[in-house]
């Protein structure tokens, strides 16, 4: 068996292969996955009048099917219509999502679908405040940077993984989404032990063709949220095969003995 091309193949792109049975994101034993109604998956009704309710229902969450599949802890942190801004200023603090109980091993942070829709600006790595995220300047980039910090606090080691827009005829020339994009990457390299996981540059292309087949309405349907999950288990497990010395003590990540990270 010539493992070393099957693991660490110089010229694979993330995404070439969608994983089967257990994935190198089997290296965290607790993953917590922040963000929106994609994240927690939402069903969306529509009745004869046109009438639309959204409802969360979290075992269809890629998020969980991830979790089923490589035998871990997730936790949904997320719930339909987050932004960053509410997050960080109620959403994770009224639902005790900072306890040190809660800590996680990795963070996968899916925001920003809403944040955009409110007209927010989208601010840079420059509004946070390394120090003290209470007086990060309040942008879309000031909050993400303080829900890093906070998780941050709890669990130091943790890794962390922000999840990109994908390419969408919807956002097609949005210059508020491509300044998303970059500062997504701008945001991994201020803070250590991050990723992004880049699903515009990989993924697939959410045409009508692909809304036909993975969407219910305005959210996606069952087999639109297993699809996510293997984009974005797979793309974790390219990540973590790539990157060996950033992931080989991943089981020492809250686990209470003394590891020099």
């Amino acid at each position: 068996m010539d493992w070393n091309s099957k693991f660490y193949n110089e010229d694979e792109k993330p995404l070439d292969t969608l994983v089967t049975g257990y994935s190198h994101t089997s290296v965290f034993r607790t993953i917590a996955f922040i963000g929106d109604s994609l994240s927690s998956g939402e069903f969306e009704t529509c009745d004869r009048d046109g009438n639309k309710a959204y409802h969360d229902l979290y075992e269809y969450s890629w998020g969980q099917y991830i979790a089923r599949k490589n035998g871990l802890t997730a936790l949904n942190f997320s719930r339909g219509g987050m932004t960053a801004k509410e997050y960080i200023e109620s959403f994770a603090e009224s639902n005790d999502f900072f306890n040190k109980d809660k800590a996680c091993q990795c963070y996968v942070i899916a925001l920003g679908a809403n944040d955009l829709n409110s007209g927010i600006e989208i601010g840079s790595v420059n509004d946070i405040n390394k120090e003290d995220c209470t007086k990060n300047n309040k942008t879309f980039i000031g909050y993400y940077g303080a829900i890093i910090s906070r998780y941050k606090e709890i669990s130091p080691d943790a890794k962390f993984f922000f999840v990109t827009f994908p390419k969408d005829d919807a956002r097609a020339n949005n210059h508020k989404a491509d300044l998303f994009y970059n500062e997504l990457y701008n945001l991994a390299e201020f803070f250590p032990n991050s990723y992004v996981i880049d699903l515009y540059k990989y993924g697939p292309v959410y045409d009508e063709e692909f809304k036909k087949k993975f969407f219910l309405h305005g959210h996606m349907n069952p087999s639109g949220y297993i699809l996510t999950a293997e984009l974005i288990d797979s793309y974790i497990d390219y990540i973590v095969r790539h990157n060996p010395d950033d992931f080989k003590n991943a089981g020492f990540i809250n686990s209470g003995i003394k590891y020099k990270f």
